[in-house]
């Protein structure tokens, strides 16, 4: 588990091209360590498979500037310069895997053409040019690759393949140095067709966004480019129309098919002050939309570069096959030495053991291992967000495997969060002036229309429903997980759950104070979240009334929880703000095996971290806000993201984007088809290796067999690690 970072941290990103060689992981590696060296970066994590470069740093020590103008001193020439990019979509880089196909069907004809003029007998010219053409264009992005590597005093795959191709040149068997170079750089264009297939499978999601959007100006439908559509502006959507910006409907009534963006089979009912989303289809009826977020803001937009940050940060496999790449290569040239020296030492001819050394460095070549872990988990990622599902990094799709806990906060996540005001009962004492439940629903509206907290929505929103006037109030404070108190016509309004009044915040006894919390607990023990509202008054404070509330339980929650269970779950646990009998009464409802109930959120931090240390894996489930702190400290955080609200997407590793607590078995499931992904890939090109080295060793195994078992088995394990693409829940 990473430690949490400081508050001045932040996350910066700058582009590369991506380079083109089979293992430029090992200059990815070398980048890395050089970057934290600096003084104020605490991690740097570089792909140049995807071009991206993330370092974390405090900005009070060093500025993201002076890290860009390390890298390019480092000799790393940066896409857009020593400033980290913006939030926006990144190229596919179709082109240059294009002219690498080209490159593939020059060497293949050149190798063809040396093949033809041998069988022939035509001039050696002829072969010779053949074999030249093949050697140049088969080996150009190899022997780049690896003269990189070099430079930053290390080897790679791409040098094996190099010196195998040279070596069969030498000891008068270009036919088989040419195949091995054409086969090699076919393969290469295999694996970055699969990577780039697994990034246009989520950056095809904003070509379903409009390039334009009907602005209303002055009552007029003017057509705009949503780049030029500002925050504010009202747009028109009828049925049928792609939604073209992020947005909250003014007017109108529609139903909108989310199923690009979240994953969510059923349409979803727009109305007035509900949200709506680019790339999204609305359906039903004519919606007016005011624009909340630009284009290159939206939840689309945000998404696909959420997803290109999640292929570009390695899972824990990656990251260790990474670092033994390099020993690897190295020993690999010690057999190779040793297969030459030993056979010569002995007598043998320098041709034939030359050739069986040649074919040994081709087949211990460990491509297929390099490739195995990232074909699997890009596909993963990639997978998961046309679900829905979002993952922020590889080692979230690993890890996911692992989990033994599942702990769910209640509010907004169990439960759909739409709580609603059930009860307001007013206390009835000759010694205070006579209220009606009007004149208390108005009071506690008006102290609770400062929170942000559910409870206090549901309040106010009752009041609106009846159309009660809502009084000013003032000084407004809340304390955490308790209540919230404000001035309101001359005095103190108090509104808190039982804990609140134990805190000594309203000056001198309470009046009433045992008959309110009387009424709160039998509220409670009906499953009904409930508080206290005191109105306190020079020196005098009594109970007023008391409120209830009820919340709807997520549709499916309780076969969901089964769902965990199939799938190795051991507990699954609830931890809660709530009252412990309402929280008890769900937790039966559902099939929770365990509670905590009338935590703050601190006390769900010491729970998690209990957990952890009880259990190992602990995934935490919230939705996001508040609970935020857990979601940082348990293993994996899984928020609820409401079609990807800021916080959720800032704060889990993984987030359901349509609010579908029925994605979580998937994710499980997921997790683990990935994992026995990557063991069958291990196999497979272990496998292929030591098959490979026996046969070379016992039967003599020609150098031609080991090119087609070498990238036969790499092509392999790509194509079984794309299969991961198309699975679905």
């Amino acid at each position: 588990m990473e430690t949490p970072v400081s508050r001045t941290e932040q996350k910066v990103t700058f582009r590369v091209s991506p380079t083109r060689g089979r293992s430029q992981e090992v200059s990815a590696l070398w980048l890395e360590r050089r970057l934290e060296e600096l003084d104020g970066v605490t991690d740097a994590e570089a792909s140049f498979h995807t071009g991206l470069i993330h370092v974390d740093l405090d900005p009070e020590i060093i500025e993201p500037r002076a890290v860009g103008e390390r890298i390019q001193a480092l000799g790393i020439e940066l896409d857009d310069g020593v400033e980290p990019i913006a939030l926006e979509d990144i190229p596919t880089h179709e082109r240059t895997l294009r002219i690498e196909a080209i490159f593939v069907a020059l060497t293949f004809a050149g190798m063809t053409v040396g093949l033809i003029a041998g069988w022939f007998d035509l001039p050696t010219e002829v072969g010779w040019i053949g074999y030249g053409v093949a050697y140049v264009f088969g080996g150009y992005y190899g022997l780049k690759a690896s003269i990189e590597t070099l430079r930053h005093v290390a080897v790679d795959i791409d040098l094996l393949m190099i010196l195998a191709a040279t070596g069969a040149l030498i000891i008068g068997a270009p036919f088989e140095g040419a195949m091995l170079l054409f086969l090699f750089s076919l393969s290469n264009v295999l694996q970055h067709y699969a990577f780039g297939r697994s990034r246009r499978a989520i950056r095809s999601l904003m070509e379903l966004r409009p390039e334009s959007a009907q602005v209303l100006i002055e009552g007029e439908e003017v057509t705009r480019s949503i780049d030029e559509v500002e925050l504010g502006d009202i747009f028109v959507i009828r049925p049928g129309d792609r939604i073209p910006l992020d947005g909250v409907v003014v007017d109108g009534e529609s139903t909108v098919d989310q199923a690009s963006l979240t994953g969510e089979s059923v349409p979803v009912a727009k109305s007035v002050d509900d949200q709506v989303f680019s790339g999204t289809i609305n359906e039903t009826g004519r919606l007016e939309v005011e624009v909340t977020r630009l284009a290159h803001e939206s939840a689309i937009a945000r998404l696909i570069h959420l997803v290109e940050e999640a292929q570009s940060e390695k899972a824990p496999t990656q990251r260790l096959i990474d670092r033994f790449e390099q020993p690897y290569v190295i020993g690999v040239f010690a057999m190779t030495a040793l297969a030459i020296a030993i056979p010569l030492s002995l007598g043998f001819e320098f041709d034939s053991t030359f050739y069986r050394a040649m074919t040994l460095m081709v087949a211990a070549s460990p491509c297929a291992v390099i490739i195995s872990t990232p074909a699997a988990v890009l596909s993963a990622i990639t997978a998961g967000a046309r679900q829905g599902v979002l993952f922020k990094g590889g080692e979230y799709v690993e890890s996911i495997a692992d989990v033994d806990v599942v702990a769910l906060d209640k509010t907004g996540t169990l439960t759909e969060g739409n709580t609603r005001l059930t009860d307001a009962v007013v206390r009835s004492d000759d010694a205070e002036e006579t209220r009606s439940q009007a004149d208390l629903l108005a009071l506690a509206a008006a102290v609770q229309s400062g929170s942000e907290h559910h409870l206090a929505e549901a309040t106010v929103d009752a009041a609106r429903e009846r159309e009660l006037a809502i009084p000013s109030s003032s000084r407004f404070q809340a304390r955490f997980g308790k209540g919230v108190y404000a001035e309101v016509d001359g005095s103190t309004i108090h509104i808190g759950n039982p804990r609140y009044f134990e805190d000594d915040l309203v000056d001198g006894p309470i009046a009433g104070l045992d008959e309110g919390l009387d009424a709160v607990n039998e509220l409670q023990r009906e499953g009904k979240t409930s508080v206290l509202v005191v109105r306190e008054t020079e020196g005098h404070a009594a109970v007023i009334g008391w409120l209830a509330y009820s919340d709807t339980i997520r549709q499916g929650a309780a076969e969901m929880i089964e769902e965990l269970r199939r799938h190795g779950v051991e507990r699954v646990i609830m931890v809660t703000g709530d009252n412990e009998v309402v929280a008890q009464a769900i937790a039966e409802e559902v099939g929770i095996d365990e509670v905590h109930a009338e935590l703050l959120p601190e006390q769900k931090v010491e729970i998690i971290e209990e957990l952890t240390e009880q259990f190992g894996s602990v995934v935490m489930v919230g939705d996001g806000v508040n609970d935020a702190p857990a979601l940082a400290v348990a293993s994996i955080g899984v928020a609820m993201g409401g079609a990807g609200t800021d916080v959720a997407l800032e704060t889990a590793d993984i987030v359901l984007m349509g609010d579908d607590l029925t994605k979580l078995p998937y994710v499980l499931e997921l997790g683990s088809r990935t994992r026995r992904t990557l063991m069958t890939n291990f196999g497979v090109a272990f496998g292929a290796i030591g098959i490979m080295v026996a046969a070379i060793i016992i039967t003599g195994m020609p150098l031609p067999l080991a090119v087609v078992g070498h990238e036969g088995s790499t092509v392999a394990v790509s194509l079984n690690g794309l299969r991961l693409l198309g699975f679905r829940s």
